[in-house]
C-alpha cells in the first residue's frame, strides 16, 4: 500500500534530522494519512478512501466529496477516486 493520499496526491517527503551535535541524517516525512469511508450525495453510496487528514478537512470545507471532486485536478487524484469523479459527473449530467 503505497503512502500516497488518493485525493490530494500528498506523498513522503526527505529531510535532514539534525542532533545536539548538529549531525545530519537522512529521514523522511510521511503523511498523515486515514482510512475513511466518504458519502457521495449524487450517486447515494459510500466509498473508503486512504486520504490525508488535510484532505479530509478540505473534503468537509468544500461541502462533501461530491464537491471536492468536482473542483479538483484529475493529475491530483488517484484511479480510484478519478473514476469516482467520473461517475458523479455522469450522474449530475444525467439528473
Amino acid at each position: 500500500m503505497s503512502r500516497v493520499c488518493e485525493l490530494s496526491g500528498k506523498g513522503p517527503m526527505t529531510g535532514n534530522n539534525i542532533s545536539h551535535a548538529n549531525n545530519k541524517t537522512r529521514r523522511r516525512f510521511l503523511p498523515n494519512l486515514n482510512d475513511v469511508t466518504l458519502q457521495s450525495d449524487v450517486l447515494g453510496q459510500s466509498f473508503k478512501l486512504r486520504i490525508s487528514a488535510h484532505a479530509l478537512r478540505s473534503v468537509d470545507h468544500r461541502g462533501g466529496l461530491d464537491a471536492f471532486l468536482a473542483k479538483s485536478r484529475d493529475e491530483e487524484l488517484s484511479d480510484r477516486a478519478l473514476k469516482i469523479k467520473r461517475e458523479i459527473a455522469k450522474a449530475q449530467a444525467a439528473a
